[in-house]
């Protein structure tokens, strides 16, 4: 695979994570600043699917290179599955992850590690600049600490505890995280969509 791929996104944690897992790929990966594109882009879609699309339509609209965005979102069990694809706004946009991390901890408190499980999902849009659509997604299943732990990642990563590794995803290495997250599989998977439609153009 050859080109460019602008990534809709302006965090530079994420930014890093996709350029570590399409190196193979050879394809150059810019982040929307670095692209010089800049625009709202109000995402009101109900599905992790569809918010990444109408992010990555928007943003196609200024380049000719391949479009990729993402949606990402915890979801808890016993919170019926919250904060879910409202993630990023729950309790407010500008509200710090420290706040928002200690009332998912506080509105958990008392409740048992057993039914302290989580996931985060992640879904994945590519706009190709001849108009084809792709979407993937992926998930890493755990639980929600009790406390945060870690310095690596962002947003939910300290409270997310995963069992197979004993450790939160902010304890993790880069590494370690590309290989489990939800955002690495789905990555992953979305590699093998451009490289079927590279050989087969469907």
């Amino acid at each position: 695979m050859k080109g460019r791929i602008v990534f809709a996104t302006g965090n530079a944690g994420k930014v890093k994570e996709i350029q570590m897992i399409m190196e193979d790929t050879g394809m150059e990966v810019l982040s929307m600043k670095e692209a010089g594109i800049s625009v709202d882009i109000e995402e009101n879609g109900t599905t992790y699917e569809e918010n990444a699309l109408i992010k990555a339509r928007e943003v196609a609209k200024y380049t000719d290179a391949i479009v990729m965005a993402d949606d990402s979102g915890l979801e808890v069990d016993y919170l019926n599955k919250e904060p879910g694809i409202l993630s990023a706004r729950y309790l407010g946009e500008d509200t710090s992850y420290r706040i928002k991390n200690q009332n998912l901890i506080d509105r958990l408190e008392g409740v048992s590690d057993e039914k302290r499980t989580a996931r985060f999902v992640c879904a994945i849009a590519a706009v190709l600049p001849d108009g084809k659509e792709l979407t993937t997604r992926a998930t890493i299943e755990g639980r929600i600490g009790y406390e945060e732990k870690g310095s690596h990642g962002f947003g939910y990563d300290p409270i997310f505890y995963v069992p197979q590794f004993g450790k939160t995803t902010a304890e993790l290495t880069e590494e370690e995280k590309n290989q489990v997250s939800h955002r690495g599989k789905a990555l992953r998977l979305m590699k093998e969509e451009l490289k079927r439609y590279e050989n087969t153009g469907c």
